[in-house]
């Protein structure tokens, strides 16, 4: 069970609402994922629900938590008022808190981070920050209060696996609170390689709603988040430089003949 704050998921894996081909495929996706918890960019939402597409009506419907993120946020005053923006639309006091530093990387800004999180700290949030793969600014985020650390495998939309393993074994052996990749899958491996590692969960989107078969890939990406959370609970083998015969070499049968 995947547990932030004060709430409890059975499925690891959170899921992104954007870029999928209609709300058809967006809504089977979902299913096929297994996902409790879905992001939505605020941006992007229907907030009024009075016309055109209304995604937050979909979503609700089909039962899922919302989580509100800031993407598409330059500065900390940016982000802090759309987090206030979706707590008065949704009601929920649950904030993915994104902070870009350009439109090119999309890579945290560390400071205006830091900064947005403190306000939205203060301000009664459940902040979960988008951050770099930095222990020390995960664990500046942890310790002021951010009910979770999301560091990225790779750069949003790039597909680029987990670029760092390293760097997120320091953050997850650095910091008490839920640690959630995010950004960076590509396919089903990358996301049973964050979980192996010992990450809490993983966050996606566009792996899902840019694959060639949205709905296919949802349900690889859940058996591999599911698969990679039983390896690292079961603990893998040591690796090792030379061989080791797999069968006991104590009580062998001697041949006649041999040395």
């Amino acid at each position: 069970m995947l547990k932030i704050a004060d709430r409890t998921f059975s499925s690891r894996l959170i899921v992104g609402t954007a870029r999928f081909p209609d709300p058809e495929t967006m809504r089977r996706a979902l299913r096929a994922s297994g996902a409790e918890l879905v992001t939505v960019a605020i941006r992007r939402a229907n907030l009024d629900r009075d016309d055109g597409e209304d995604l937050l009506s979909l979503l609700e419907e089909d039962g899922y938590t919302l989580l509100p993120n800031t993407a598409g946020c330059f500065t900390a005053k940016e982000a802090v008022l759309t987090a206030h923006l979706a707590r008065e639309a949704l009601g929920t006091n649950w904030i993915k808190l994104e902070v870009i530093g350009d439109d090119e990387t999309l890579f945290p800004d560390v400071p205006e981070l830091l900064k947005a999180a403190e306000q939205l700290l203060l301000d009664g949030f459940v902040v979960l920050p988008y951050t770099n793969d930095d222990p020390i600014t995960a664990r500046k985020l942890a310790d002021m209060g951010c009910a979770a650390v999301m560091p990225l495998g790779a750069p949003i939309g790039s597909g680029m696996g987990i670029r760092n393993p390293y760097n997120l074994q320091i953050i997850r052996e650095q910091v008490s609170v839920p640690v959630i990749v995010d950004a960076g899958v590509g396919t089903a491996s990358d996301a049973a390689v964050a979980m192996e590692l010992g990450m809490d969960a993983v966050l996606m989107n566009t792996a899902i709603s840019q694959a060639k078969h949205p709905v296919l890939m949802a349900e690889a990406m859940r058996k591999a988040v599911e698969a990679g959370r039983l390896a690292y609970e079961a603990g893998r083998i040591p690796r090792r430089l030379y061989a080791r015969a797999s069968t006991p070499m104590e009580g062998r049968i001697e041949l006649a003949g041999s040395v």
